[in-house]
């Protein structure tokens, strides 16, 4: 881990979304379609509200609108079954911040669309949660494989209690392992 330290540099996460609703909204998008088709998909949703992406305003919507701007049937399922968990209280948007995080995972993982590795990514690139240890995550499977030489992947089983001994920071070595794959594959 160490040289791959030295090679990727420090940590640099993306900035965080200023509001926790939209950023939900677009990791629903983007999930299981490729960046460019998500990317436009989500601004054609994005311009369909002109005061605002809130959870009200999806519920306001009639379905042939989302349909219409390119969501599949699911993805509209999931993005009102968020709106409508969001204004019940099952999502407390503003109030995850303050939730551990397998609160989070939970209340997450009641969405229509959500489960475990959207909310980990919730947590790790929205909330800055620095101990946070996705191992379903194919890149951090495959980059723990570069970084120890590895043949193949561990499975997610095989790598969970791998990461116990980086508590309280498995956050930052899950970034690492992306980076020893995008390093592997030429990219900056």
């Amino acid at each position: 881990m160490a040289s791959l330290v030295e090679r990727a540099g420090p940590l640099r996460l993306r900035p965080p979304s200023a509001d926790p609703f939209a950023a939900l909204v677009r990791a629903i998008m983007y999930q299981q379609l490729a960046t460019g088709a998500a990317s436009a998909i989500h601004a054609r949703l994005l311009a369909l509200f002109d005061g605002g992406l809130t959870p009200e305003a999806v519920i306001a919507l009639p379905d042939e609108r989302l349909r219409g701007a390119g969501l599949s049937q699911a993805k509209a399922a999931s993005i009102r079954d968020l709106a409508q968990k969001s204004i019940d209280g099952t999502v407390p948007l503003h109030g995850l911040p303050r939730m551990d995080d397998e609160e989070i995972v939970l209340r997450l993982s009641r969405v229509r669309g959500i489960g475990r590795w959207t909310a980990e990514m919730f947590l790790i690139f929205e909330l800055r949660r620095m101990d946070v240890w996705p191992v379903d995550d194919h890149g951090v499977r495959h980059g723990w494989a570069l970084a120890h030489g590895l043949d193949a992947p561990p499975t997610a089983r095989a790598l969970q209690p791998e990461g116990e001994r980086f508590r309280p920071y498995r956050t930052v070595v899950a970034w690492y392992c992306w980076r020893a794959v995008h390093l592997a594959r030429g990219r900056p």
